[in-house]
């Protein structure tokens, strides 16, 4: 039986990790953690009696220590806690579905413990890309990617030579506002970014996708965990979600990877290494589909896509400033203190403004970070 930890147990992802456990009934789960949802991390803890558990917020972690009184688990919190949990002894797998750059040090300290990662936390590629796939290699660690389109590009790889790649294309559904112009755009309220057309996601994520930035981040993404430069990734729209992404090789020939809009099917995926095992949901009826579009991005209403791309090609730590600077403004809009079109904004202010660092250490990025936020935070609006 496989033994996993899911840092980020309360979200979009790590709950519906829980339900593919919980169908197939032959993976252990040893830690789970979580920011602040402890009604429901204390609902997930009682089913599936983990060794360990943990919550981000200190406070949080002491009511939930209580309320676990009767359960034989240990209760930790904050930076330790996740440490802690992504390198427990028995772990094979670590999921790393937190939300942020908070997953970079607990993903380094899983891959320096040697568990193979189930990566859905694409921030620590984004911004530590060079320390992570190094020590990966070092360490005999797998990486297996859980976003749905790295991992339809995963799939499309399996037997495939990866040296002989001539482009990825990452597929795009353009979000909720795709072939909208600024003017349109400049007056959209979180209600109204937060309605995807295709997918049920996290709130940060659906926000990112309705700016393009989320695609931005993952060409950032892709470069690392397939090592392609930017020139070879080129960004697709195709609204209807049902090509996850495809590889060219250099004969010409392209390989895609197909499915409903299930973010079930690539955690699966990746929590058993690449078996195809049963999964319940939705398949796709091409009879009823109809037909399948393709258009190209739009650089100049969604300009955080060309600015992903810029930053990517930087590198060093303008992709954290990129990051940070996302992170920040969507807080901010998600708080109705910022316009939608403030996003990318900022964003673009704030890498511009940066001065870069080639090879930043973990420290250096984490430092970027909190440099990021303290520029935008004594901004006026």
């Amino acid at each position: 039986m496989k033994n996993i930890v899911v840092l980020g147990s309360t979200g979009s992802i790590g709950t519906q990790t829980l339900e593919i456990v919980r169908y197939h009934k032959d993976i252990r789960v040893l830690a789970l953690a979580a920011g602040s949802n402890i009604d429901l991390l204390e609902a997930q803890a009682r089913e599936f009696l983990p060794d360990l558990v943990c919550v981000w917020d200190q406070e949080k972690a002491r009511e939930l220590a209580g309320r676990l009184k009767d359960v034989p688990v240990k209760v930790c919190a904050g930076m330790d806690g996740l440490l802690e949990a992504a390198s427990m002894e028995q772990a094979d797998m670590v999921v790393t579905a937190v939300v942020g750059m908070i997953g970079i040090r607990p993903t380094i300290a899983a891959i320096e413990a040697g568990k193979d990662i189930a990566l859905a936390n694409k921030e620590t590629l984004v911004t530590a890309g060079h320390l992570i796939m190094p020590l990966a290699k070092e360490k005999g660690v797998k990486i297996y990617p859980v976003d749905s389109e790295h991992s339809a590009i995963f799939q499309s790889l399996k037997g495939e030579d990866s040296a002989r790649i001539s482009r990825i294309l990452l597929t795009a559904s353009g979000g909720p506002f795709r072939g909208w112009t600024r003017e349109q755009m400049k007056d959209v309220k979180p209600e109204d970014a937060l309605k995807h057309p295709n997918w049920f996601m996290g709130r940060k994520i659906t926000i990112d996708s309705a700016t393009m930035v989320n695609k931005g981040l993952e060409v950032m993404e892709a470069r690392w965990l397939f090592d392609v430069d930017f020139d070879r990734i080129e960004v697709v729209v195709q609204p209807q979600s049902v090509i996850h992404s495809m590889v060219e090789f250099l004969d010409g020939g392209i390989i895609a990877q197909l499915g409903t809009p299930d973010m079930k099917l690539p955690i699966q995926y990746a929590l058993y290494e690449k078996e195809r095992k049963s999964l319940p949901g939705d398949r796709l009826d091409f009879k009823t589909l109809g037909k399948i579009t393709f258009e190209a991005p739009d650089f100049v209403n969604f300009p955080g896509l060309a600015l992903a791309y810029q930053a990517g090609r930087t590198g060093g730590s303008a992709p954290t400033v990129f990051n940070a600077a996302n992170e920040w403004a969507v807080s901010r809009f998600l708080d109705r203190k910022i316009g939608f079109l403030a996003i990318t904004d900022l964003i673009g202010e704030a890498v511009e403004r940066h001065y870069v660092i080639e090879n930043p250490t973990v420290e250096q990025i984490l430092d970027c970070e909190a440099e990021t936020y303290e520029f935008l935070n004594g901004k006026v609006f």
